[in-house]
Formats: C-alpha cells, sequence, structure tokens
C-alpha cells in the first residue's frame, strides 16, 4: 500500500512539473521584442487621437486651464490633455505638460505627405493646431484652441480659414520626438 502511494506521489509530481514545461519553445522567444511592442504602441496611440481630440472639442477658454482637471484649457494644455489621453489608452506615458514653446523644441519637421494623427500644423507665430484625423482622400481635421472664439474649435482643410489664413502663415507639419513617448 506504501508503495502505491509513493509511486502515486511520485507520478502525479512528474506530471505537474511536466506541464509546466514547453518542450516547442525557442530559445529566441525567451525574450519580448520590445520594438515591436512599441510600434503597437504607438500605432494604437495614434489610432486613439481623433476620438480623444473629439472630446475636447467646445471645451472653454481659459489661460492655463487644464482641461483634465479644470474642465477649461488653452492651446499647449488642450494638446497636453490630447496626448496624455491617448498615450494612457495605448498603454504608454507622455512625457507631460509643456508651454507651447518648450512643446514645440520637441518637436522634428515632416513632409505635408506624411501627416496623421496627432501632428500639429504650426504657423509663424508659434500658434498650432493639431491634426486629429486625416481621411483616405486626404482632408485633414485640426483642433486648437481659439482665444477669439473662447473655446477649443475643430475645423478641416476644406475650410476657407485654412487656405485663406493657415495656410498663408504656415511653417510646417511637425511631430513628436520619440522620447515624448515612453
Amino acid at each position: 500500500m506504501k508503495k502505491y502511494i509513493f509511486v502515486t506521489i511520485w507520478v502525479f509530481m512528474n506530471t505537474v512539473c511536466a506541464w509546466g514545461v514547453q518542450f516547442d519553445k525557442h530559445p529566441s522567444t525567451d525574450k519580448p521584442d520590445v520594438r515591436s511592442s512599441m510600434t503597437t504602441a504607438r500605432e494604437v496611440f495614434r489610432q486613439n487621437i481623433p476620438e480623444t481630440a473629439r472630446q475636447f472639442i467646445g471645451t472653454p477658454y481659459e489661460y492655463g486651464g487644464n482641461p483634465l482637471t479644470s474642465g477649461t484649457s488653452d492651446n499647449s494644455y488642450l494638446f497636453f490633455a490630447i496626448y496624455t489621453t491617448a498615450a494612457q489608452l495605448s498603454g504608454l506615458t507622455y512625457h507631460g505638460y509643456l508651454p507651447m514653446a518648450n512643446l514645440l523644441q520637441n518637436v522634428r519637421p515632416i513632409d505635408e505627405s506624411q501627416v496623421q494623427a496627432g501632428d500639429l500644423m504650426v504657423l509663424d507665430n508659434q500658434l498650432a493646431a493639431m491634426v486629429f484625423d486625416v481621411e483616405d482622400n486626404g482632408r485633414m481635421h485640426l483642433i486648437y484652441v481659439s482665444e477669439k472664439r473662447r473655446q477649443a474649435i475643430s475645423f478641416n482643410s476644406d475650410n476657407l480659414v485654412f487656405d485663406a489664413f493657415w495656410l498663408k502663415h504656415m511653417t510646417g507639419f511637425f511631430r513628436l520626438k520619440e522620447a515624448m513617448l515612453r
């Protein structure tokens, strides 16, 4: 009887140990591919920008207002709120709040043909609008806080103001540097 119990326990323990072993696992699969997971997270970040930005349209203007805490916003806090929220939804962390002049030091120029959600259109006076959506036909949707209208507004590249004002005063399109998202 003791021999039967001992054999049963021994077989049971070896079976449990064997279940934990993956015999078909290749050594190169032991480490997760950090680069591909970051690429995926950054893609998800961009995919979250349109819906996130739409939540802030109509947010009342207040200099220094943070829409995540006060429900009001200025332009730099608007971009901070959109980037922070989209980053959190994708498992990333956005660098943190930066006044507009400092934010513009942490972007790199891109060609108009490369514009994606989350890129900035910057004017010669450092006013900026965020491109929050690009349709298949190339039409861009932008958001910024208008001091004149006293709220966050949205417009698209078919709008007359886009041609008459934004394109006329445009410095270029810019994208966040990689270090701004972790």
